[in-house]
C-alpha cells in the first residue's frame, strides 16, 4: 500500500509538472509595439576595438603623434623627427636623410598593431605624404617584410615609390602580397637619391575595406555587425566620453575633417589595468564622428551618439568639488555647444557651419539624428555618500533646457549611473523623470545568479515615467570572466523580460563589442579578433537571435497566468512572444536555464491552421563551452521544425526543451 501511495505521489508531481509548463499565446490581441530601436550594438574603443580593430589602418603612430615620437617605429641611420609639418593639428613627420655611404641605409619601419598582418593575393593600399624640402627627387623602397625568416629575403612584397619637389603632397601605390603573413612589418628606406625626404601621415590599408572606402573599416568585422541587424548604435562610448581628465575625453570636432588632420587622443583605457597593460593605445580618430553615422546609415540602425557633460570619469576622480578636475556648472557653455553643434553636424544644412564640414566630407544630405545621450556613467550623492548633491542632474538640466529650446523634437537620454540597484540608481532614475528625458540609460555587469533572480525586472517599472535604454549589460560568469555558453544562455533569458516589456524597454544593446585576442582588456565580448580572423561568441549569437526575430508587437505568454520569468515552480524557464506583422509570424522564444528536460507545450490562442513551425536552437552540452578563432562555429544556432497540432480555438506545439537550451518556434498565423 505504501509503494502504491508513493506511486501515485510521483504520478501526480509529474503530472503537476507538466500543467506547470503549458504556456498560453494569446495571438489575437497584439500588445505594446516592439520598437525598431530594440536591439543594438555599442562601440566603445576598449580592447583595440578602433584602431587595430574596426578600423581598418594597419599602421601605428602614422603621424609621429604618440607622446614618444617613434613609438611603433624603427628608425635608423641619418634622421630626425620635425614638428612644423603641413598639418596644424599633426606637426611631426619624420626627415629621412643620405646616410653618408651607399651601403648604409635610412629608414623606417612600423610594427603595426601586434604585427603587420597580410593575406596572400590580397591588395594593400600605401600612402605618406612627402616632400624634397631641399629640392631633388628620391625614391622610397616600401616592403612587407619579415624579419624572422629563414628565407633568402625578408622583403616578400616590394614597391617604389618616386618623391619630387619641395612641396608636400600624396603619394600613394598598391601591393599585393604573395602570401599570408600574420607577424609582418611594412619597411620603408630611402633607397634612390641622396635627396633628403620629409615623410608624413604614413598610412597602410586592405583594398578591400567594407564599402570600399579609402578610410574604411575591417570588412569582416564590419560585416559582423552589420549580420546583427541592429536598429540602435549607440557610439563612441563608454567611459572614453568622459575621460580620465577632460583633456583626454572623447571630443567629437576633433574626429571630423581631413584624416590628416584628426589629432591624437589618449585612450582613457591604455593604462587603466596594471594586470593588462598597453601604454602604445591611442586614439587615432580616423574611426570618427562622419565615420559612425556613415556606418549607421549602412547597418539602418539609429545614431545614439553619446556627448561629455563636462564630469570626468567619477570612478577615477571621485571628488566633484576638486577644482580643475570638472567642470563647473556656471562654465558648461562650450560643452553645450558642442551639443548642439553635433545636431548641426548631422541634421544641418549645408550652408550651415557644421553642415558644411559634413558635406565636404562627402555627405550633402542630413543623417537625421533623433537620439542624443548626455553623459556616460555618472551619478548624484546623497547626504550618507559624500552630500555633494546633484552634481550630474544639475548639469544634465542645463543640457537639456538648451537642446530642448533649439531641437525640440530630438530625443534626450540620460543616465541612473553604473549600477543596476543600490543607492545611487535609486536616486538617480526618480530624477530622471523629474527631468523629463525621453529614455535613461541604465547599465548591469551581473554575475548568474542576479541574471536568473531578475526575470520581472522590468514588470514593476513606472509605464508613466521615461522609457528605459539598458545600455550596458552582460552576464559576468562569477569566477569564470569569460565567453562560455552558460552566461550566454542566462542573457537570453534575461532578453525575455526585456521583450516582454518593450512599453517601457525601448532600447537594449550588450557590451563591449569588440576585443583583439592579443589586446583586451575586459571580458566578455561579442566579437572576438585577431589581424586576419575573427569569430562571434555565443553572446553576439543571442543578440543576433533577438534582433532578427524582434517582431513588431508584443504577445501575452503566461503560464498559469503568470509570467514565465524563472519564478518558483517555473523549474528555470523564461519566455516571452511577439508578432512580426510584416511576416504574420508569432515567434515564441523560451529559455531552459534548469539542468533537466523540460516538457513544454504552447498553447496559440486564436491559431488554428498552422501545422508546422520553423525553429532555431542555441544549445551546449558544455556549460564552458566557447567559440574561438580555430572553432569559430563550435556552437551557433541550428535550424529546425516541430509539428503543430491544429485546434477549433488553439493550435498547439509540445517539445522536450533539454536542459540549458535556448529556442525560438516561428509559426505563420
Amino acid at each position: 500500500m505504501r509503494k502504491l501511495t508513493t506511486l501515485l505521489l510521483l504520478v501526480a508531481s509529474l503530472t503537476t509538472t507538466a500543467q506547470s509548463h503549458v504556456m498560453d499565446v494569446n495571438t489575437q490581441k497584439l500588445g505594446a509595439p516592439v520598437q525598431p530601436t530594440m536591439y543594438g550594438i555599442f562601440f566603445e574603443d576598449i580592447n583595440y576595438a578602433a584602431d587595430g580593430g574596426l578600423y581598418a589602418e594597419m599602421v601605428k603612430n602614422r603621424s609621429f603623434e604618440f607622446p614618444q615620437r617613434l613609438m611603433g617605429w624603427r628608425a635608423y641611420g641619418n634622421f630626425d623627427v620635425k614638428d612644423d609639418g603641413p598639418f596644424e593639428r599633426n606637426p611631426h613627420y619624420v626627415r629621412l636623410k643620405y646616410s653618408g655611404h651607399n651601403d648604409k641605409f635610412t629608414g623606417l619601419e612600423n610594427e603595426g598593431f601586434f604585427g603587420i598582418a597580410v593575406k596572400k593575393d590580397a591588395t594593400y593600399r600605401f600612402s605618406l605624404w612627402a616632400r624634397c624640402p631641399e629640392g631633388g627627387k628620391s625614391t622610397l623602397e616600401v616592403s612587407f617584410v619579415d624579419n624572422d625568416t629563414m628565407g633568402e629575403d625578408q622583403r616578400f612584397a616590394t614597391v617604389k615609390v618616386e618623391i619630387s619637389g619641395k612641396e608636400w603632397k600624396k603619394y600613394t601605390a598598391t601591393m599585393k602580397s604573395p602570401r599570408t603573413e600574420p607577424k609582418g612589418a611594412l619597411r620603408i628606406f630611402l633607397a634612390g637619391g641622396k635627396a633628403t625626404t620629409d615623410v608624413e601621415h604614413i598610412s597602410l590599408f586592405p583594398a578591400d575595406t567594407w564599402k570600399g572606402r579609402e578610410n574604411g573599416m575591417r570588412k569582416d568585422l564590419a560585416q559582423a555587425l552589420f549580420d546583427m541587424h541592429p536598429g540602435v548604435f549607440r557610439f563612441p562610448g563608454g567611459c572614453i566620453v568622459e575621460g580620465t581628465d577632460l583633456e583626454t575625453r572623447y571630443q567629437w570636432k576633433n574626429s571630423v575633417g581631413p584624416v590628416e588632420n584628426r589629432p591624437l587622443n589618449e585612450n582613457r583605457w591604455h593604462y587603466t589595468f596594471g594586470h593588462r597593460f598597453y601604454p602604445d593605445y591611442f586614439q587615432s580618430y580616423g574611426l570618427g564622428f562622419f565615420e559612425f553615422f556613415q556606418l549607421c546609415e549602412d547597418f539602418g540602425s539609429e545614431a545614439l551618439p553619446v556627448i561629455s557633460c563636462g564630469l570626468a570619469c567619477q570612478f577615477q576622480n571621485p571628488d566633484p568639488t576638486k577644482k580643475g578636475v570638472h567642470v563647473a556648472v556656471d562654465d558648461l557653455d562650450d560643452y553645450i555647444q558642442d551639443a548642439l553643434d553635433l545636431v548641426e553636424f548631422a541634421n544641418g544644412p549645408v550652408d550651415s557651419k557644421w553642415g558644411k564640414v559634413r558635406a565636404d566630407m562627402g555627405h550633402p544630405e542630413p543623417f537625421g539624428l533623433k537620439y542624443l545621450g548626455v553623459g556616460n556613467e555618472q551619478w548624484d550623492y546623497d547626504e550618507a555618500h559624500g552630500g555633494f548633491g546633484p552634481v550630474f542632474t544639475e548639469r544634465l538640466k542645463k543640457f537639456s533646457d538648451a537642446i530642448r529650446a533649439k531641437y525640440p523634437n530630438l530625443k534626450l537620454i540620460g543616465t541612473t549611473g553604473p549600477n543596476s540597484e543600490g543607492w545611487d540608481f535609486d536616486l538617480l532614475q526618480p530624477r530622471m523623470k523629474q527631468l523629463k528625458v525621453d529614455l535613461y540609460d541604465e547599465h548591469y555587469y551581473r554575475n548568474e545568479e542576479w541574471f536568473l533572480s531578475h526575470g520581472l525586472r522590468y514588470d514593476s517599472y513606472d509605464r508613466k515615467g521615461p522609457r528605459v535604454f539598458a545600455g550596458e549589460y552582460a552576464c559576468h560568469g562569477k569566477g569564470k570572466k569569460w565567453n562560455h555558453f552558460e552566461t550566454s544562455l542566462y542573457e537570453a533569458a534575461h532578453m525575455t523580460g526585456i521583450e516582454r516589456n518593450a512599453d517601457i524597454v525601448h532600447m537594449a544593446t550588450y557590451a563591449p563589442l569588440f576585443a583583439h585576442v592579443e589586446g583586451w582588456q575586459w571580458r566578455p565580448d561579442a566579437i572576438w579578433f585577431d589581424n586576419l580572423r575573427s569569430f562571434k561568441s555565443v553572446s553576439y549569437y543571442v543578440q543576433q537571435l533577438y534582433a532578427m526575430n524582434k517582431g513588431t508587437n508584443v504577445l501575452s505568454l503566461t503560464m498559469q497566468k503568470q509570467p514565465v520569468a524563472g519564478q518558483p515552480g517555473q523549474d528555470g524557464l523564461f519566455a516571452s512572444s511577439v508578432y512580426d506583422s510584416t511576416t504574420g509570424e508569432v515567434i515564441v522564444k523560451v529559455a531552459n536555464t534548469s539542468d533537466q528536460t523540460q516538457p513544454v507545450t504552447l498553447n496559440l490562442q486564436g491559431l488554428k491552421s498552422a501545422t508546422t513551425a520553423q525553429t532555431i536552437t542555441l544549445h551546449s552540452d558544455n556549460m564552458n563551452g566557447e567559440n574561438t578563432l580555430d572553432e569559430p562555429e563550435k556552437i551557433i544556432p541550428v535550424q529546425g521544425a516541430i509539428a503543430v497540432t491544429p485546434g477549433k480555438k488553439a493550435s498547439s506545439i509540445t517539445d522536450e526543451l533539454p536542459a540549458k537550451t535556448f529556442k525560438i518556434y516561428k509559426v505563420k498565423k
